[in-house]
């Protein structure tokens, strides 16, 4: 296996040699073979006890970086090798977490558009300017596939020659007292397990779509989650990759606090690069994996690939694309904590890195990675501090670089308590996000509701112990720290909130 940062072993559990349970399995999901050796590949280390663990020996940090804007000189060559490139996003998420029953790539991001509608239009004006073939390619799930593609009807000239998607695979949780497959009667779905983004690989494959772009004469790949708005083509770097002939390339950012428990780029000790999981991290270890001094890169999981590479990668190991591996435990119902403890065997897309000879990270501005994982995000977004360009790019109003604002993104936090569900958060703003265009920070504690037209300046902090629900008034400035107890306003019987004028 070419990563020399080898899974750590531990005292093997009561285990099956036989692994025909399993094939049975898949092969009655019509799942293929190669899915199925891949699957047998990481079961193997599992039986020998593998954790997936890399220790502080193997992952040492990485002192300095090539930049983004280093980069302008290869523009031109970025420009000529647009006609080669696919723009592959990870698009297999449902909403859940903040209360959606679909695709989180359908949730209205910016002007009442998705992250679909978003992407899609991005694309087509990359085309227009440039004159470029450039498909659009989702990797969709099972679960947001239906939904997604029916989106995307609403642009038929994003069609262009190829399928607009293909699907990740699945395969079987694995119980912890005997590395059986695990039985479910009560949701067999739930006997399944979705293998992590590192599947993209081997479902191109499988798929048939690695062929097919080959066969087109594609070359490259820019492959980025859906729900990041920063993620965009950006020629200098595609220039850089296509000149310097790279067959991987990844996107890190100066690490923050925030970023602490993501995956940070390392090295080995020969200077083979290599991406660590928090997952992979031993648990004794775990304060120096969140030491953002030690540790100074954050993968934004924008990665640049090489198709012809991934090919004869591929073709070297027989189809089976050795991954580090991730072994996750969990419950067999995650809502069930006392149900059956299982493994999921993951792998993440990023620890290709380790795989191909050559692969270089490259260090990117804050801007290219601006997810949207929790309604925080989302409210932010929401706002005027950002601004859909005429390419449909999502920026930073001009004025937060002129001077005329405070600088950078707003710091948007939410209680928890209130504001995880979507449809929670559109109750407590229901005029929309207040004006954060002349805000730093904005921290909201307790159960409260914004009244249309408030403006946030500076950094503000609201925080509501009244026990009730609090208005903040139509036209509100709000700046520096306000408790609900400090605030005079109309006191009302209980069902009606306390008011902030």
């Amino acid at each position: 296996m070419p990563n020399s940062a080898a899974p750590t072993r531990e005292t093997p559990p009561t285990a099956t040699d036989d692994f025909a349970l399993f094939a049975a399995k898949m092969a009655a999901e019509d799942l293929p073979e190669s899915l199925i050796q891949s699957f047998r590949f990481y079961y193997n280390q599992i039986q020998e006890g593998a954790t997936g663990y890399i220790h502080r020996d193997q992952a040492l940090p990485v002192a300095q970086l090539p930049r983004a804007a280093e980069m302008t000189a290869y523009a031109a060559s970025g420009v000529a090798a647009l006609d080669r490139l696919v723009v592959l996003k990870l698009n297999g998420g449902l909403g859940t977490s903040m209360g959606m029953n679909g695709p989180k790539s359908l949730l209205p991001v910016k002007n009442d558009l998705t992250f679909l509608d978003i992407t899609a239009r991005q694309i087509l004006a990359l085309r227009a300017t440039y004159s470029a073939r450039i498909p659009l390619l989702l990797m969709n799930s099972f679960s947001t596939r239906a939904e997604s593609l029916a989106a995307l009807a609403a642009y038929p000239s994003l069609v262009h020659g190829l399928p607009l998607d293909f699907v990740q695979h699945k395969v079987p949780k694995i119980r912890q007292d005997n590395l059986l497959p695990v039985v479910w009667p009560d949701d067999p779905d739930k006997e399944w397990c979705p293998p992590g983004h590192g599947d993209i690989y081997l479902a191109l494959q499988t798929s048939g779509m690695l062929a097919a772009l080959l066969e087109r004469g594609y070359k490259y790949a820019f492959i980025s989650n859906v729900d990041n708005l920063g993620a965009v083509v950006d020629t200098d770097i595609l220039g850089y990759m296509a000149e310097e002939k790279l067959p991987f390339l990844m996107e890190v950012t100066a690490r923050t606090s925030g970023d602490r428990k993501g995956g940070h780029l390392a090295q080995t000790a020969e200077g083979r690069l290599l991406l660590r999981e928090i997952a992979q991290c031993p648990p004794e270890e775990l304060e120096e994996f969140q030491d953002i001094q030690r540790f100074s890169y954050f993968n934004t999981n924008n990665l640049w690939l090489h198709l012809p590479s991934l090919h004869a990668v591929l073709q070297e190991h027989n189809g089976v694309l050795p991954l580090p591996l991730i072994r996750n435990g969990k419950p067999v119902d995650p809502s069930l904590p006392d149900s059956p403890p299982v493994y999921q065997l993951e792998t993440a897309m990023g620890l290709a890195i380790s795989i191909f000879a050559g692969s270089r990270a490259i260090s990117v501005p804050r801007n290219r990675f601006r997810p949207v994982k929790k309604c925080n995000d989302l409210l932010a977004l929401w706002s005027d501090a950002y601004v859909l360009t005429d390419n449909f790019r999502v920026r930073l109003d001009p004025c937060r670089h002129s001077g005329a604002a405070p600088a950078g993104d707003p710091l948007v936090t939410l209680d928890d308590s209130y504001y995880t569900l979507i449809d929670d958060m559109k109750a407590r703003f229901p005029h929309g996000a207040p004006s954060l265009l002349q805000c730093s920070s904005l921290t909201v504690c307790g159960d409260v509701y914004f009244g249309a037209g408030v403006v946030v300046q500076g950094n503000a902090s609201v925080c509501n112990r009244s026990g009730g629900p609090l208005w903040i008034a139509d036209g509100t400035v709000l700046r520096g720290e306000m408790e609900c107890s400090a605030l005079t306003g109309p006191q009302v019987d209980e069902s009606t909130p306390t008011q902030i004028a």
